[in-house]
């Protein structure tokens, strides 16, 4: 298969990449069930996987969903390269890290016999498409394409479905000082807010600017581009909105059944209720339940 029908069936997405890539007839599928399971243990996640934190909150949520439902899409996985009879995880991670916490002995896998390139290929167009990385997390996915395997930005952009001025941006995050990226992976910063400081003179002062004064991105871009020592005016924050007890017990009500953040802005027109949630398991757990009040 060659490298160029590699890449422009990338660009189509996982589920088409996955239904595509190389055939798993040759695959000796060690330790397999009928139902297409495997020991938990007999999998180990891959070294090169661009994604490296996993949020505690975000894991035990998805455990909840498994004790409960199972695990709803399979791990995607290669025969290990170094280990007769393992599996190493190419996508999938974070569900396998969350059926070890629900307790189960097996996981469901498809098996793909596929090359370190498209391996992390795939990592990479499932993490971005499911926005699990953090910024700094996709940059040095990026950038490892490009060191490991040749890709130009341009590919990238193909690859991701993104356009060059966005692979562009989201390198240059790379030449943040450590401490910076530290917050941009805390999330303490966006990837936004980063861009401004990649020329700012003073770089990580003007990021704890940000995050002190809640500056938006305009207000950061400004600061960047004033020469050292020029005055500046602190954002002034607004004053909050105060509400009634009625309202915020609804709230507490609501963030209570759904086990999601709930918030309620309403006037005499009417209003607009604000469901919070954190991963996209929690999202199909919110369908579901409109779909049963139906």
């Amino acid at each position: 298969m060659s490298e160029d029908h590699s890449r422009k069936r990338l660009g189509r997405g996982l589920a088409a990449l996955i239904g595509e890539i190389d055939r798993p007839a040759a695959v000796e599928k060690q330790g397999m069930n009928a139902d297409g399971k495997i020991p938990i243990e007999f999998l180990s996640p891959n070294p090169k996987n661009p994604r490296r934190h996993f949020g505690d909150a975000d894991l035990t949520d998805l455990a909840q969903s498994i004790r409960e439902h199972g695990v709803v899409q399979p791990v995607v996985a290669r025969p290990s390269p170094t280990q007769a009879g393992r599996y190493e995880i190419i996508a999938g991670e974070r569900r396998w890290r969350a059926a070890q916490r629900a307790g189960l002995s097996e996981i469901p896998i498809i098996v793909r016999d596929v090359n370190d390139r498209t391996a992390l290929e795939l990592a990479i167009i499932e993490n971005v498409q499911r926005t699990d990385l953090n910024p700094v997390e996709e940059a040095m996915g990026y950038q490892q394409l490009i060191d490991d395997h040749g890709y130009t930005q341009a590919d990238l952009g193909q690859v991701i479905g993104k356009s060059r001025s966005h692979v562009a941006n989201t390198l240059r995050l790379l030449k943040l000082p450590e401490v910076i990226r530290d917050m941009l992976v805390d999330g303490a910063l966006s990837a936004g807010h980063a861009r401004t400081l990649v020329t700012a003179q003073d770089p990580a002062g003007l990021a704890k600017r940000i995050v002190e004064d809640g500056l938006s991105v305009r207000q950061a871009e400004a600061l960047a581009q004033m020469p050292a020592g020029a005055p500046t005016v602190k954002r002034q924050p607004a004053a909050p909105v105060q509400k009634d007890a009625d309202t915020r017990a609804l709230e507490k009500f609501m963030t209570d059944t759904l086990g999601m953040f709930v918030t309620i802005e309403h006037n005499e027109r009417g209003g607009v209720i604000s469901v919070a949630y954190r991963t996209l398991e929690q999202l199909d757990e919110l369908c579901r339940r409109l779909k049963q009040e139906q």
